[in-house]
């Protein structure tokens, strides 16, 4: 999923066009992000500069293997955009010590203060085995470790912790604005959030599910800690179109390998689709997942995020083979529905 640079630009454009004036659209209590996604840093950028422009409240990026560093990039975009916040989802924690994560986080942090969504991450044991070699044990007690070293350098300047996986001792100047969020897929990732992080970061996970799973075990961690629960934010992929068989092709494409993990196929068998046990994408999945239709029957799926328990909408737009048009009418509703939250 992609909110390609091209794609807003073309956006940019249309909003001058008088057939979109006085267009109104409102939805409140809700912080509306993308992902982006293009083939190179600059790419990358421009396309956050254009998410800048349209009104969206939060430009996400992807880390792993290879691809562009997502804090050097929001560095060097900083600059260049005035409003937007950054948000990765997510930086794997077994290939980096916290620390270095620090580095990266406090340079975007100063040169754009306050805007910084530092979503970390265990990602997948397929995934971190077969790229680093390293051994995929005990996920959930490795970042348990690592948000409590962010968490301390970060908002308190200074951090002293020796774990049972994680070793830090390392001061700062000043602590920084930066919210600290951790991915989130089934229960005890989601408690764990409510007790440590600013924000559980949710990835092709049905709404329902979220509702059901998430809400609880975040409010539970949260009251072990004595606070309030934190952001839930929600990968939502989405896409304004009535082409139903159109979606449904783009979803299996694109989102169709998720249940062949097994942390996603676990998940997705919890939210009641017993077929993601063999690694099987439904339509019915689908269909829970993905926000499709008209502009009006997206947008009022948007607005009714809240009632979930949703925070923020990381938005993954779907590319249909064969409808550009579709990505730019998506973008455009986004923008005009950020505007107004």
């Amino acid at each position: 999923m992609s909110l390609p640079a091209a794609d807003l630009a073309r956006v940019l454009r249309s909003q001058d066009d008088p057939a979109h004036a006085g267009k109104e659209v409102h939805v409140q209590n809700l912080t509306i992000g993308a992902h982006i996604l293009a083939s190179d840093a600059s790419g990358i950028i421009d396309g956050i500069v254009a998410a800048d422009r349209a009104g969206l409240n939060t430009a996400w990026l992807t880390s792993g293997g290879p691809a562009p560093d997502p804090l050097a990039v929001f560095a060097a975009a900083a600059g260049e955009t005035e409003q937007i916040g950054f948000g990765t989802s997510i930086i794997p924690t077994f290939p980096r010590h916290p620390l270095a994560v620090v580095q990266g986080a406090v340079v975007v942090d100063q040169l754009a203060p306050g805007r910084l969504k530092l979503g970390v991450g265990p990602s997948h044991k397929p995934a971190v085995e077969s790229t680093y070699r390293f051994e995929f044990t005990r996920p959930l007690q490795h970042l348990r470790e690592y948000l409590t070293i962010l968490n301390a350098i970060l908002k308190e300047g200074s951090v002293e912790f020796h774990g049972e996986r994680l070793h830090c001792e390392a001061q700062l100047q000043a602590p920084t604005q930066v919210q600290v969020m951790a991915s989130a897929l089934r229960p005890n990732a989601y408690r764990l959030c409510g007790e440590l992080a600013d924000g559980a970061i949710s990835w092709v996970s049905p709404l329902a599910h979220q509702q059901r799973v998430a809400i609880p075990a975040m409010e539970e961690g949260a009251r072990a800690a004595g606070r309030q629960r934190p952001s839930l934010v929600s990968h939502t992929p989405v896409v304004v179109s009535e082409d139903a068989d159109a979606v449904w092709e783009a979803a299996q494409a694109q989102l169709g390998f998720y249940p062949r993990l097994p942390y996603y196929s676990a998940m997705w068998q919890d939210a009641g689709f017993p077929e993601a046990e063999d690694g099987t994408f439904s339509r019915a999945m689908s269909d829970s997942l993905v926000i499709q239709g008209s502009e009006e029957a997206v947008a009022e799926r948007i607005r009714a995020l809240p009632s979930f328990g949703v925070d923020e909408m990381l938005a993954g737009i779907l590319r249909l083979e064969g409808d550009r048009a579709a990505a730019d009418r998506t973008i455009e509703l986004l923008g005009a529905l950020a505007r107004e939250s």
